[in-house]
């Protein structure tokens, strides 16, 4: 900025003269600083800790940046692949020859099980076709299938619901002679029809706490557990029901027994025994289900070794396992408490309790109304001709809930036992897209297009 010139007049006219005074430029950024500039205080704040104030700025300026990886700085190669007719063909087509290939073979071994069921009583007009007077509408729809009905077995014949407990039959399975031979392991199922495990009113009904042991109860889950939870004695006193609930009370309590194993010889097979355990999940036995608080049992080695007098025992008599051992037993507050081994004693024995396979199997509720639940397994190979004899003990009744009972034995693949599904949707999808494959294919023949024609571009016009 240039000098200003400034006029002084004198307050005595006569001697009025004018003086030059030079003044330096004013500086108008100066003005900018003063009007940015901190308060005083906060000069006296910030000044304090000068040289931490640097360092302490550096690391936040910092804090937050991602580590100077690919992967965080998303420098990450990828592949974008252009997906034009010629690629999208060759994965139709590949899609539909590995679903083929899959699904023929799945049908294929899934027809090879040998499967035979045995109804052996029946209320109910779906037990896959089977209707209640005993024409098998099943065997039409699947011709692989063995399906018989039985009679002698029926323990709902009484128009008063006085069931016919333990009531005792047999059933006889004959291998077929042009199937093959029952590999190992052979499966023993029992099915049941028209019975609903996914309501939710009945999947809610039990008790988590009493099946991992707790003797206490709250108040929510004695609600969910009505009307199984408390019933009365003779007597007329309360009685707790452990474990308490819809599910754990309507355990299937059939008795299979398997008597005999005869090859096509008239032989008995060797070692042809049904196992009843190692049916439950491994994690369910672990993790889920334990004997009450306080239970104590203890082996004895002789009858006479085994009283169960004195206030450390519970039981009223020893209880003789199948093996022929001697076991005495405490179970707590059993004078106020129904266990499940007082109400299912032709299923669950006192020292097993809630880790009974039977129960635990049960316990896993069926999302359909039409279910199987394994119940043992043979782990020797049964030739064809060989026939099986099976004693049931009835105890489980389906006449009110009109459903129907049966006894199966299988035998298995790597995808399970027979399964018609399975195979036909494989079937079905790589059929799908094999035809679309074809499709796509005519269509590039017929109609080609170069990828990125320009042609094919159109433009606004003005």
């Amino acid at each position: 900025m240039s000098d200003s010139i400034v006029e002084v007049r004198s307050e005595d006219p006569p001697d009025l003269e004018l003086v030059s005074i030079k003044t330096p430029p004013r500086d108008n950024s100066s003005r900018a600083k003063s009007a940015s500039s901190p308060t005083p205080s906060s000069v006296t704040n910030t000044s304090k800790h000068d040289g931490s104030k640097d360092e302490t700025s550096d690391k936040d300026k910092h804090a937050r940046r991602p580590y100077d990886l690919a992967l965080t700085q998303q420098r990450m190669k990828a592949w974008q692949p252009l997906l034009d007719s010629r690629y999208v063909i060759v994965i139709y087509l590949i899609i539909g020859v590995v679903f083929l290939t899959i699904g023929f073979v799945v049908k294929d071994k899934s027809d090879a099980i040998i499967e035979l069921v045995k109804v052996y009583e029946t209320h109910t007009t779906d037990m896959n076709g089977l209707l209640n007077d005993g024409t098998n509408n099943m065997e039409k729809l699947d011709p692989t299938s063995n399906l018989e009905e039985v009679t002698g077995c029926e323990i709902g014949d009484n128009p008063n619901f006085m069931y016919k407990q333990n009531k005792t039959c047999q059933i006889q399975f004959q291998v077929p002679l042009d199937k093959g031979d029952l590999q190992p392991p052979v499966l023993v199922h029992y099915q049941v029809n028209n019975f609903y495990q996914n309501y939710r009113v009945y999947q809610a009904s039990y008790d988590m706490g009493q099946l991992l042991g707790s003797l206490t109860q709250g108040p929510v889950t004695a609600e969910l557990c009505e009307p199984l939870n408390v019933m009365k004695n003779k007597e007329g006193v309360d009685i707790r029901i452990n474990p308490c609930g819809m599910i754990a009370n309507t355990l299937f309590n059939d008795v299979f027994t398997l008597e005999s194993v005869v090859g096509p010889d008239g032989e008995p097979i060797e070692g042809a025994v049904m196992n009843e355990t190692g049916i439950a999940w491994k994690s369910d036995l672990k993790w889920k289900y334990r004997q009450p608080d306080g239970f104590n049992a203890e082996a004895c080695s002789s009858l006479e070794e085994c009283s169960c007098e004195g206030q450390e025992w519970s039981c009223t008599e020893p209880y003789l396992s199948p093996n022929g051992t001697y076991y005495r037993y405490f179970y707590p507050e059993d004078d106020t408490t129904q266990y499940l081994y007082e109400t299912y004693p032709m299923v669950v024995s006192p020292i097993e309790g809630v880790l009974n396979e039977h129960f635990v199997v049960w316990m896993r509720t069926a999302a359909l109304p039409n279910f199987r639940k394994l119940y043992g397994y043979i782990n020797v190979v049964i030739p064809a001709g060989s026939v099986l004899t099976f004693t049931v003990q009835a105890n489980w009744a389906v006449e009110q809930s009109q459903s129907a009972k049966a006894l199966v034995v299988s035998d298995n693949y790597i995808f399970g036992g027979k399964n018609h599904w399975l195979g036909t949707m494989f079937i079905a999808v790589g059929g799908i897209a094999s035809l679309l494959g074809v499709f796509f294919f005519v269509i590039q023949i017929m109609y080609p297009r170069k990828l990125g024609d320009r042609k094919y571009l159109k433009y606004k016009e003005d």
